[in-house]
């Protein structure tokens, strides 16, 4: 079992910036994939980005040149540096975790982006 855990929601301004960070314990491998996705109420959970174990990384169209994914795998952390923040980022962020066929889940934190 893996456990997340994430930080770093909350509420901010249009054009703000704000940082996720997501700390994974348990039966960690240094080959998983991390990442974020994001779900508002009533839509399906959605991809913001990825990063592998390579330093690969994929990113949504939608915050592509806005936001970063980076990881620290000494900590098993990865990061979500977000910049330029539009009302539609409003969401639940949740951390993703990917290894052996397996997805695990951290708790989601809010993000609020105000007009």
């Amino acid at each position: 079992q893996v456990q997340l855990v994430e930080s770093g929601g909350g509420l901010v301004q249009a054009g703000g910036s704000l940082r996720l960070s997501c700390a994974a314990s348990g039966s960690t491998f240094s080959f998983a994939t991390m990442g974020w996705y994001r779900q508002v109420p009533g839509k399906q959970r959605e991809l913001v980005a990825t990063i592998n174990s390579g330093g690969f990384t994929t990113y949504a169209i939608a915050v592509r040149g806005r936001f970063t994914v980076s990881r620290d795998g000494a900590k098993n952390t990865v990061y979500l540096q977000m910049n330029s923040l539009k009302p539609e980022d409003t969401a639940v962020y949740y951390c993703n975790y990917q290894v052996l066929r397996r997805d695990y889940w951290g708790q989601g934190t809010q993000v609020t982006v105000s007009s």
